[in-house]
C-alpha cells in the first residue's frame, strides 16, 4: 500500500460526506466555467476581430447616418485598399415575432471584398448581386427559421416604412458560413439599393456606418485620424475606429456587468475552497487518534501532512473534472446553440475554451491544495501522546 492508495482509501471512508464535497466543488467548477465562458464570449468579436479593418460612423452616435457619398471620399484616401458601407434595418420575422437577429442592408459590390470570413459559394454569391430582392443569411439563422435557398421571406421594421401594398419581401438567395469566430452567423444580408429606393425622398442616399480595409494594420490609428480629418469642414462629422475598438465601444456599455461577472467567478471559487477546507478539517479532527497511531508506528509528520493533501488534492481534482464535464454537456450541448441562434451578435461563438477548461480544473487542484494547508499543518504538529489521547 503506497502512501497515495491509503489517502484515496481514507477519501471513501465516508462516501456521504465525499459525495456530497465533490458534488459541491463540481457545482462551483460548472458554474465558474459558465461564467468565464459567458465573458470570453462576450470579448470574442473584439478580439478576433480583423486587424485590417477600420469603421466610420456619425461622431455622436452610431444611430445618426452618414450622407452615402462620404464613401466616394473615403475610398480615395492613402492605404485604403477596400471600402463598403451598409445601414441597420431592424426587420424581424412577423412569423417569429420574439426571435431577434441583425438584418444590415449592404452594397453588394463591395461588401464581400471587406468581410472576407463571410463565405458563400459563386453562384450564391453571384445570384445574391444580381437580385434586388435577393438575401442571403447565416447558417444558423437559417436552420433556426427553417430557410433554405429559394424562400421568400417577408420581413417587418420600425425604422422604416412598412406598406402592406409593397412589403418587405426577399429571396433567399445564398446561407453563408463563417471563418473567424468574431462573425456573427445569424444575421439577414440584403441590398442596400432596395431599401433605398423605397424610402422617401427626404431619408434616401444616407447610410448607417462605412467600413474599410486598409493596407497596413499596424497604422489603422493614423489612418483612422486621417479619415476623421477629411470631413472636419464637412456638415457631418465623423468617427473611425480600428474594428476592435469599435466593438469595444459597444462592450463598455456593459462593462460594469463583465467586472461583477469577473468578480462572481473568483467568490464562487473562495466559497469552493472554505467548503473543501471545512470537510478536511473535519475528517482531520476524526482521525486525529489514527495519526497518533500511525506516528507512534514510525511515519513522519511530513507523511501525516502528505495523508491530508493527497485527499484534498484527489476530492478537488475529482470535482473539478466532473464539473468540467457537466459545464461542457450544459454550454456544448445545449446553450451554445440556443445562445448563437438567439444572440448571435453579443456571442457569436459561445463554446468553452482549452484555457478555460484547463484554467478551471488547474484551479480546483490548487484550491483544494491550499483548503488542507492548515489543518495538514495542525496535524503534523501533534504530539503522539495528545494524539492518542484524543477520542473523535
Amino acid at each position: 500500500m503506497t502512501l497515495t492508495g491509503l489517502a484515496a482509501k481514507n477519501i471513501l471512508r465516508n462516501k456521504f460526506r465525499t459525495t456530497l464535497t465533490v458534488l459541491g466543488v463540481a457545482v462551483a467548477i460548472l458554474t465558474f466555467v459558465l461564467l468565464r465562458t459567458v465573458l470570453g464570449a462576450w470579448t470574442r468579436g473584439a478580439e478576433f476581430a480583423a486587424k485590417d479593418r477600420v469603421v466610420t460612423r456619425h461622431k455622436v452616435t452610431f444611430v445618426m447616418p452618414l450622407p452615402k457619398r462620404y464613401i466616394d471620399d473615403v475610398r480615395t484616401m492613402p492605404h485604403v485598399k477596400a471600402a463598403t458601407w451598409a445601414s441597420w434595418f431592424g426587420g424581424k420575422d412577423p412569423k417569429h415575432d420574439r426571435e431577434f437577429f441583425a438584418t444590415i442592408a449592404v452594397d453588394t459590390q463591395t461588401y464581400f471584398d471587406v468581410y472576407d470570413e463571410v463565405a458563400v459559394t459563386p453562384a450564391e454569391k453571384d445570384a445574391f448581386v444580381h437580385d434586388r430582392r435577393a438575401a442571403i443569411v447565416g447558417d444558423v439563422l437559417a436552420k433556426k427559421f427553417g430557410w433554405k435557398v429559394g424562400d421568400k421571406v417577408t420581413l417587418q421594421t420600425g425604422i422604416y416604412p412598412d406598406d402592406p401594398a409593397d412589403p418587405w419581401t426577399f429571396t433567399i438567395a445564398g446561407v453563408y458560413t463563417a471563418t473567424s469566430k468574431s462573425a456573427d452567423r445569424s444575421t439577414f444580408l440584403f441590398h442596400w439599393d432596395y431599401l433605398n429606393e423605397k424610402l422617401p425622398l427626404r431619408r434616401r442616399d444616407t447610410i448607417g456606418w462605412i467600413t474599410t480595409r486598409v493596407d497596413d494594420p499596424t497604422r489603422g490609428a493614423e489612418i483612422s485620424a486621417a479619415i476623421d480629418r477629411r470631413f472636419d469642414d464637412k456638415e457631418i462629422q465623423t468617427l473611425s475606429q480600428d474594428e476592435a475598438t469599435f466593438r469595444n465601444g459597444f462592450l463598455a456599455a456593459f462593462s460594469a456587468i463583465l467586472k461583477a461577472l469577473d468578480i462572481i467567478s473568483i467568490v464562487i471559487l473562495v466559497i469552493m475552497m472554505l467548503i473543501l477546507g471545512n470537510t478536511i478539517a473535519m475528517g482531520v479532527r476524526e482521525r486525529t487518534n489514527e495519526y497518533g497511531v500511525l506516528r507512534a508506528i514510525g511515519f513522519l509528520p511530513r507523511h501525516i501532512a502528505g495523508f491530508i493533501l493527497g485527499e484534498a488534492i484527489l476530492t478537488a481534482l475529482v470535482g473539478g473534472v466532473l464539473g468540467l464535464v457537466l459545464g461542457a454537456a450544459l454550454i456544448q450541448g445545449v446553450l451554445s446553440r440556443v445562445i448563437e441562434e438567439n444572440m448571435g451578435s453579443m456571442f457569436p461563438y459561445f463554446r468553452i475554451s482549452a484555457p478555460v477548461a484547463a484554467l478551471a480544473v488547474a484551479l480546483a487542484v490548487v484550491l483544494g491544495a491550499l483548503a488542507a494547508v492548515l489543518p495538514a499543518y495542525r496535524a503534523s504538529k501533534l504530539r503522539v501522546v495528545d494524539a492518542l489521547r484524543r477520542v473523535a
